[in-house]
């Protein structure tokens, strides 16, 4: 079995990850970005084909690199994961494809991760930057549908032609949920389940996209303690083409609210007593997928990692790209580098602590730039 030691190992080589190589490439520490895809923005490719972020390029791009095209439009899927594979060859950033970590926990070194490429990794540091969307959240009364009734997340839906003919209930009205029942809507009878109030901003006002707005108004840099934080936090706006609910309505997709109960092929949510399905695309958000880490104090009991503004309870472990990390943006491409950028200077003091003589000044010098 292969054997490597580092400096700091990074988990992910999406948006976060390459936002932490982007950083860690400056300093004198060794490190590896682990992805467990042949290609750098596969995860973003495989998701449904319509997919349009609601955020425009000028706030879509990761530090030192613009995301080409209109700044004002908002990219596809395709080109974000395009700009991502560029951002790692454009700034030689250590990527190992086809790798997965089976098993992260702590050595006399400091981690080791065993990874499915029967390989090996002792790491004085660790940063996890799987990122937010790991694995789907399923409501568990999906288990009382029929096992022939058709059942999609958002991670396995690509287009209308992969769903059957007839009645389609859409659960869950985030950004997500609405394109995808915007889109259905055109070829399939189309419920969309609410849940909690949720607001819908027009993608532009007065002539300016509703991210410029966001961004001169503080809004995406609000933390999660501040009032304007936790307003966005209760309320949680999305700018997005066409997806107010009045919009989707003209449109053609019926609003209901929450989904109640299932069995076999009916649904009951709030306002509709009953209604017959012929197939269901779960929205419904995402949990973490934590099983590898065999760390303890690295997780609750839930599985959900813990941490305080990416910083683990556990020495020498680290988060990025988490929601609400710091602020608003923590979880998009436009706010990961800052985070980034705090981390590694965290995780330069954790791990230089006590240095003297010249290794520390060198050390000083680096830290004042990042």
């Amino acid at each position: 079995m292969k054997q490597t030691t580092l400096d700091v190992l990074v988990i992910g080589a999406g948006q976060a990850g390459l936002a932490m190589g982007y950083q860690l490439r400056n300093t004198p520490l060794q490190y590896q970005l682990l992805d467990s895809h042949a290609r750098i923005g596969e995860s973003w490719r495989r998701r449904f084909d319509s997919l349009v972020l609601f955020s425009p390029r000028a706030y879509s791009a990761l530090p030192g690199l613009a995301l080409p095209g209109d700044p004002q439009g908002c990219p596809t899927k395709d080109e974000v994961a395009d700009y991502l594979a560029t951002y790692a060859q454009h700034f030689d950033l250590a990527v190992v494809p086809n790798t997965t970590i089976s098993r992260l926990e702590l050595s006399a070194h400091g981690f080791r991760a065993t990874c499915t490429a029967e390989t090996v990794i002792e790491a004085r540091a660790v940063v996890v930057a799987t990122g937010a969307f790991q694995q789907p959240r399923i409501p568990a009364l999906a288990a009382h549908l029929a096992p022939s009734l058709p059942q999609y997340s958002s991670t396995t839906y690509r287009n209308p032609a992969q769903i059957p003919a007839g009645r389609v209930l859409v659960v869950g009205d985030g950004a997500t949920g609405r394109q995808i029942a915007r889109e259905l809507c055109s070829t399939h009878e189309v419920l969309l389940a609410c849940g909690r109030p949720r607001r819908a901003l027009p993608e532009y006002l007065l002539g300016r996209h509703s991210f410029w707005w966001m961004h001169r108004l503080g809004l995406l840099q609000a933390t999660h303690t501040s009032w304007p934080g936790r307003w966005i936090q209760h309320s949680d706006p999305f700018p997005g083409h066409a997806l107010q609910a009045a919009q989707l309505q003209r449109a053609g997709v019926r609003l209901t609210g929450r989904l109640v109960a299932a069995g076999g092929r009916q649904i009951h949510c709030t306002d509709l007593p009953a209604a017959m399905i012929d197939a269901v695309i779960w929205a419904t958000g995402y949990r973490d997928q934590s099983d590898w880490l065999a760390v303890p104090g690295a997780t609750d009991e839930t599985g959900t990692l813990l941490h305080n503004a990416g910083v683990s309870p556990v020495p020498g472990l680290y988060h990025i790209g988490r929601p609400w990390q710091t602020t608003r943006s923590s979880a998009l491409l436009y706010g990961v580098g800052d985070d980034a950028a705090a981390i590694t200077t965290h995780l330069m003091h954790y791990l230089y602590r006590g240095a003297v003589g010249e290794v520390g000044r060198r050390f000083d010098r680096l830290a004042s730039q990042l």
